[in-house]
């Protein structure tokens, strides 16, 4: 029996949507800000997507360091949402919905859903994981994107 639960997190930046998203859709840009990613390639797009990859992971599970791939849809890379699906054996399923809002004083607010499926038997550790990895990215995203150099 498959088991479901999300967390969220909100990160602030100075930045327009579009440099947001340009990061947000592209998990290549990423893998300097997510802990656990080692390798990042662009595959043959999924009917229904924007954009496919495969993605791999580096987990630890006691001693052992092992690398894991994964696929990763972009389904949704608008000025105000970021939509991914990512996929993995067995029934393993990370969604990410990112939603963007222009604050009045010039920050980005952007607002993460991650919602994680896996069967009960994984679903501690593949939640734990994906909790840990994403609040450490969330903890390095305002921060990239107030570095990088303003839209021309």
């Amino acid at each position: 029996m498959p088991r479901r639960e999300s967390f969220t997190y909100t990160v602030q930046a100075r930045c327009t949507p579009a440099e947001a998203v340009a990061l947000l859709a592209d998990p290549q840009r990423q893998a300097d800000l997510h802990p656990l990613i080692v390798r990042v390639r662009r595959i043959r797009t999924r009917p229904g997507a924007r954009a496919s990859y495969a993605i791999t992971d580096r987990l630890t599970v006691g001693p052992l360091r092992l690398p894991l791939t994964y696929r990763a849809d972009v389904l949704v890379a608008d000025p105000d949402e970021v939509v991914t699906v990512a996929r993995q054996r067995p029934a393993t399923t990370v969604r990410n919905h990112t939603r963007l809002r222009a604050e009045p004083d010039g920050v980005l607010r952007i607002e993460v859903e991650i919602v994680l499926t896996a069967p009960a038997p994984l679903f501690g550790y593949a939640f734990a994981q994906a909790r840990a990895a994403h609040l450490a990215l969330a903890s390095r995203l305002g921060a990239a994107l107030d570095q990088r150099p303003p839209s021309t």
